[in-house]
């Protein structure tokens, strides 16, 4: 944001802020009226608070905010833009990550460094997963379990040790004359751990099913979010978080399937039931004659 230079420049810099969380605050566009001949304006309507007086702004102010794109003027009546809101939230973070801060939902965690505890902030809005984790249902709780999202970042980073990951930049690596034909990129030079990750993948595609192992790729591998998968897929609007959950909640049953009892029952009957010697195929020896 550009200031002025000069002893005014805080002075205009609070009036700047001052005037554009006033606009953004109103429900309608604020009227401006000639307040007296040395270029202060009023700002008055029925949009802003109930019961507070008109406020006064200086034609700087409103010249400085119409540059940056924070209001816009209509006739004698001014209103906040979409650049408004982020702008405000920028000017309280106040630090020299405000724009990315405004991005961002960071997270105190602690995690393992190198055999180390150690506590770490993550930025929850990393990944598209990281944002469905967030959502909420009516009820408040949350959309996708925490077993899906345990799920959901196993198979990322299957995916990442497997180098399934389409390469962006350019390959450095010497060209070999020694590599057989069409060797190069083959299993001969892939490691025993992307090997083993690329299998395990293979494994989760397969509990998922082919027509749920799409949604769970794109969103939890190829970090797309819901609203690109849905207009790549053609979906109605809203129904990729649905897809999303159904193919997270069945890929945490792969990776942690439920345990089956093995116990046999031992019950014959009822409460009080006891088997005959006929019914438990045991049969009476033939009576002999007496003895004497």
């Amino acid at each position: 944001m550009r200031e002025a230079d000069g002893k005014g420049a805080p002075l205009l810099q609070k009036e700047l802020l001052r005037f554009v969380r006033t606009v953004a605050a109103a429900r309608s566009p604020l009227r401006l009226r000639q307040a007296d001949p040395s270029g202060a304006l009023m700002l008055d309507g029925d949009g802003g608070p109930a019961g507070k007086p008109a406020r006064s702004v200086l034609q700087a102010t409103l010249d400085q905010a119409r540059s940056l794109g924070l209001v816009l003027l209509e006739a004698d009546t001014v209103r906040a833009t979409r650049e408004a809101l982020p702008f405000l939230r920028r000017a309280l973070l106040g630090s020299p990550e405000a724009f990315q801060e405004q991005h961002r939902a960071m997270k105190t965690q602690t995690v393992a460094v190198e055999g180390v505890r150690q506590a770490v902030r993550v930025n929850e809005l990393e990944s598209p997963l990281g944002a469905c984790a967030r959502l909420k249902e009516k009820s408040g709780k949350a959309f996708l379990p925490p077993e899906a999202i345990a799920a959901g970042e196993r198979l990322h980073a299957d995916f990442t040790r497997a180098h399934l990951q389409p390469r962006l930049t350019m390959a450095y690596e010497p060209l070999l004359s020694s590599k057989t034909k069409g060797g190069a990129g083959g299993a001969a030079e892939i490691s025993d751990s992307a090997m083993s990750a690329r299998f395990r993948v293979g494994k989760a595609m397969e509990a998922i099913g082919p027509e749920l192992c799409g949604v769970a790729l794109d969103v939890c591998c190829f970090q797309k979010g819901l609203e690109l998968v849905e207009r790549e897929r053609q979906w109605p609007a809203r129904s990729a978080k649905l897809m999303l959950r159904t193919a997270l909640m069945a890929l945490s049953r792969h990776y942690a399937p439920p345990r089956k009892d093995t116990r046999r029952s031992h019950v014959w009957g009822d409460e009080g039931f006891r088997p005959q010697a006929a019914d438990a195929g045991i049969t009476k020896p033939a009576a002999g004659p007496p003895r004497p």
